[in-house]
């Protein structure tokens, strides 16, 4: 359990602007009157003790004692809520027919419905005082609302720039050609009208980001910080799709070691993937980045790196994949700058350290 602590920051004459913070700080603590560069740093000073005050108020008294296992078990019942939603219905249809994703559909919207009565409970239980409200606190909000939409699904999109190309070249439509069936709405009703499309690019994203990133954050990070928080959180996600073991194993598809091989990688990647959606909603303070995040991943899948090897053009297409990901790994932090999205984000509000991933 973290120790409280409140955030200072330093004063401007001790900064790289001391010659100039001297002439108005300084002389003003010495009681000559400052000039504008003075006031000006004295304006500063009052707006940033401000802040401190205000996010020391925000984050309350010191975590109550057993708050790690109250928030981890909270956790674990969610998760367990979640994926057995979807056992609720007894079939002997695989996962993939309509009518056991229309009832899975039903079961997994009721318990997301009722999911932040879990993190209500959990601060009830707890005494956690928080400053923001409880949708607040998961990330839905109205501030910083248009750069969490855009900024996180270009990052992700940078990150697949090789997989991009690779299919721009692949594909035999034109960029018109594309333009033209994404704005035509016979399109999107063909695919509204797919249940598999709406399980993998709407329900699942909506369900999973809800469930897994804007419930348990605010129940991980006054317990564990935010960054321990990113990376304990998705392994709740990641053993809630072991799941896919039984259905797999139930109908026979595979062999018994190609099975657990496969849901080893599966569990790997949705972690870290989980990991990443979980920094963007920390960043952010935004549900909807996450989600977006979430739908593009599922369209694309996981990069076709064999394929790449064996393409006509693979030494552009590499090339590609490689600069995405020097690209992304350059642009990850500016392009999540909690300034674009309100600073202090909601859900950093919570802890008394707020390190490099809140700030």
């Amino acid at each position: 359990m973290r120790p409280s602590q409140t955030q200072t920051c330093p004063s401007p004459c001790l900064g790289p602007g001391r010659a100039q913070g001297e002439a108005g700080v300084c002389a003003r603590c010495s009681g000559a009157a400052p000039g504008p560069v003075g006031l000006a740093m004295t304006a500063v000073e009052e707006v940033r003790a401000s802040l401190s005050s205000v996010e020391a108020d925000s984050r309350g008294s010191a975590p109550p004692d057993g708050l790690c296992w109250v928030s981890v078990l909270s956790c674990l019942l969610l998760a367990c809520s979640y994926v057995g939603s979807l056992y609720v219905w007894k079939s002997d249809l695989p996962r993939d027919h309509p009518s056991v994703i229309k009832r899975r559909f039903t079961s997994v919207l009721i318990v997301s419905g009722l999911s932040p009565v879990f993190v209500w409970a959990w601060k009830e239980f707890t005494g956690i005082q928080t400053g923001p409200c409880l949708l607040a606190l998961m990330g839905i909000r109205l501030e910083g609302l248009i750069p969490a939409i855009i900024l996180p699904l270009l990052l992700t999109m940078v990150l697949f720039l090789g997989p991009l190309i690779q299919l721009a070249m692949d594909c035999p439509w034109g960029l018109i050609d594309g333009i033209k069936v994404a704005v035509d709405p016979r399109f999107w009703a063909l695919c509204m009208s797919d249940m598999r499309w709406l399980r993998n690019q709407v329900v699942a994203p909506l369900t999973e980001e809800l469930v897994f990133r804007a419930c348990m954050l605010p129940m991980l990070v006054p317990c564990a910080g935010p960054s321990t928080a990113i990376f304990t959180c998705p392994l709740f996600f990641g053993v809630a799709h072991f799941h896919h073991v039984i259905e797999l194993l139930r109908f026979r598809q595979g062999t018994i070691s190609g099975i657990f091989l496969s849901a080893v990688f599966q569990f790997s990647y949705t972690a870290v993937f989980g990991a990443y959606t979980a920094f963007i909603f920390l960043r952010t303070g935004h549900l909807v980045g996450p989600v977006l995040c979430h739908s593009f991943c599922n369209y694309m899948g996981f990069p076709a790196v064999s394929t790449a090897l064996e393409h006509p053009h693979r030494f552009t297409v590499l090339s590609f994949y490689v600069l995405g990901v020097l690209l992304f790994l350059l642009l990850l932090f500016p392009m999540t700058d909690p300034l674009f999205y309100g600073w202090p984000t909601p859900v950093c509000t919570l802890t008394s350290t707020l390190g490099s991933v809140c700030s």
